[in-house]
């Protein structure tokens, strides 16, 4: 007689088949990077000979070989810890040695997630420093001081608990006490606290780490306001951020929500760019605006956490999904404790195995964005002036001209640089 597994045993199998092929793609995709690049090392894309030398060309190429050999370094620890995690009982000890010492109750709960985040960011640690003083360093991208990274890690911690443990503290007590739906409390509490926080982060939070001044070129600003009030578009104000302290990339964006927004340019953009071509990538990102992709991607969000929290509430009552995750959920000898952080971390541990085959979709959207806000930059200020912008930031952020095909299909949010190029000349 033929006895169908457990529901555990299935979970098990399907998460364990999910990370062997995912991690199977994620490494064919990286050598294939890593191949491609290398085999156009030697030659700069014509469309581009004129533009960029051939040292810039190799710089980018090894700059990008080299953060790609070092993600698969953190694909193969991070695979590995999150079997720790899971399968191999990482965080049914941590959870029942936290019981034997706290037992049941918020504490207890809270105690577990802020014991997951405090080892797996001494995980990342040592990949982190690495990442930021020797490969950034070695291209002559990394302006941090030691001393300056670690008042970052020190203010990043303590915001962390300042802001995270409140609002964990709260979903946890909706779990326990909100009843049969208390994921849809939950959710509505989520997306209010990521509503304050685009309110707070440009006033309150950003100034933590970077000093913000008020743009003082009066030409661009005059150049700059122009082109907003073409383009209907008000903001709080224009400011510059001192991003040279800690890296040489250059960026512009928008940030806040409401009345709270403001244009924040890098002072390494303002050094890097003509005046004609920081309005042409200020249009480009008015163009998103525009477009409401900003919107878009919003409502996407909170319909994707609506359905992650639906479905986080019904799994949350299954035993088999905490056994199937390598976990022995809290029964009633355990001093009656909750299950509602358990569940939280498995969930958010599990997810990005199994959202990981969406990615392409996901990319594919994000570039087709970028393509109208290029097209709309194009209809509001110089195409020339926005192409040699961008031939600029993509040398001097060492980004590859020669990406893998398949590789820009299933991981880049903005279109390599020929592609881009190419469509703003049709």
């Amino acid at each position: 007689m033929f006895v169908s597994p457990a529901p555990s045993l299935w979970l098990t199998l399907a998460f364990s088949a999910a990370l062997c092929v995912s991690l199977l793609v994620r490494f064919w995709l990286a050598t294939r990077q890593i191949r491609h690049v290398a085999l156009n090392r030697q030659t700069v894309p014509p469309a581009f000979s004129a533009e960029i030398s051939l040292a810039a060309h190799q710089k980018a190429a090894d700059y990008t070989i080299t953060k790609t050999r070092f993600g698969l370094l953190e694909l193969a620890l991070g695979s590995a810890v999150l079997l720790a995690w899971t399968l191999l009982g990482g965080l049914n000890a941590l959870n029942q040695g936290l019981l034997e010492w706290l037992g049941g109750g918020m504490a207890q709960q809270l105690a577990l997630l802020a014991g997951f985040a405090l080892i797996s960011g001494l995980i990342d640690l040592p990949l982190t420093l690495y990442q930021t003083f020797v490969i950034e360093h070695r291209f002559g991208f990394n302006k941090m001081t030691l001393r300056l990274w670690l008042a970052d890690l020190l203010k990043s911690t303590l915001m962390g608990l300042v802001i995270g443990l409140p609002i964990a503290a709260l979903i946890l007590w909706l779990m326990g006490s909100a009843g049969r739906y208390w994921w849809l409390w939950a959710w509505g509490s989520w997306m209010g606290f990521n509503l304050l926080l685009l309110l707070i982060y440009p006033t309150f939070i950003a100034p933590l780490f970077n000093k913000f001044q008020p743009l003082d070129d009066e030409s661009l600003k005059t150049r700059v306001t122009a082109l907003m009030q073409r383009c209907g578009f008000a903001a709080k104000g224009l400011f510059v951020m001192d991003g040279s302290k800690r890296s040489a990339h250059a960026n512009a964006y928008f940030t806040g929500f409401g009345a709270s927004k403001r244009v924040v340019f890098y002072d390494t953009l303002l050094r890097q760019l003509e005046p004609g071509e920081v309005e042409a990538v200020l249009a480009h990102e008015l163009g998103h605006f525009r477009h409401r992709h900003v919107l878009k991607r919003m409502a996407s969000l909170f319909a994707l956490s609506l359905v992650g929290f639906a479905l986080l509430g019904w799994l949350s009552g299954q035993s088999w999904f905490y056994a199937g995750l390598g976990v022995t959920p809290n029964l009633g000898n355990n001093l009656g404790a909750p299950n509602d952080a358990l569940a939280l971390l498995l969930f958010v541990l599990a997810v990005p195995v199994f959202s990981f085959f969406v990615a392409p979709v996901l990319a594919q959207f994000s570039r087709k964005h970028e393509f109208e806000a290029d097209a709309y930059a194009i209809a509001q200020t110089s195409g020339h002036s926005l192409a040699q912008a961008l031939l600029k930031l993509y040398k001097d952020n060492a980004s590859t001209l020669t990406p893998d095909p398949l590789y820009v299909k299933f991981y880049y949010s903005h279109p390599p640089a020929s592609e881009r190029l190419a469509r703003m000349a049709a």
